[in-house]
């Protein structure tokens, strides 16, 4: 870390960096918690205190997604992904200790090429005060998350290995769940512009699930 005179070395200057960071740092191997940071414990709700990120130490990721789906099925993607490139970057919904479902902004940098998982350092930021969480199955989530990022119906039964049906009934229902007449206001929903349930209006036809 690049820093300017002083008396404090540079592994005190990396050590303050990281514990008063205003975004939850963690250090993972093999998916398991080895360090983290005390933004990251207030993320995830471990009690305040400064033994807090002690609670998180040695913990398996598993524990803070919303289901063991979301756990294998997200890993799955980010360690393809991770091998194409070190960086990864998703937002996702993720669990808090006492339960509580929140969305988070996720990145990543694997320390170890060859198997990405080995080794990782990852960051969290809480976006629970600017994105709702809607009450959701994992699919849902997942078709969720692939409209808001403009996918269509055929796209995203092609990408989970779905039918184009089963896709469209998993977007009706979300619809209803926001309270949205069409994709626009579903997304406006999701991604926290609307302040609650979106006003009805005429649909456009090409903003239907079928879009």
């Amino acid at each position: 870390m690049a820093r300017g005179g002083g008396h404090h070395s540079d592994m005190e200057f990396e050590t303050l960096a990281i514990q008063h960071a205003p975004i939850g740092i963690a250090l993972t191997e093999r998916r398991i918690i080895r360090a983290c940071n005390p933004a990251f414990a207030a993320i995830f709700g471990a009690a305040g205190g400064g033994g807090a990120t002690e609670v998180f130490a040695d913990m398996d990721l598993m524990r803070l997604y919303p289901s063991a789906e979301d756990y294998h099925r997200i890993g799955a993607e980010g360690l393809a992904r991770m091998r194409a490139d070190p960086l990864y970057l998703d937002e996702r919904v993720m669990r808090r200790l006492d339960g509580a479902l929140f969305w988070c902004r996720v990145r990543g940098r694997s320390l170890s090429a060859p198997d990405p998982f080995d080794r990782a350092v990852w960051t969290f930021a809480d976006m629970s005060a600017e994105r709702p969480v809607l009450d959701l199955s994992p699919r849902e989530r997942v078709v969720a998350m692939r409209t808001c990022q403009g996918q269509t119906a055929k796209e995203i039964a092609r990408d989970l290995g779905l039918s184009h049906r089963t896709v469209e009934q998993h977007r009706a229902r979300l619809f209803r769940k926001a309270g949205a007449a069409n994709k626009a206001e579903f997304v406006a929903f999701f991604m926290g512009m609307a302040s609650g349930p979106a006003r009805a209006r005429g649909p456009d036809p090409a903003d239907r699930p079928g879009g």
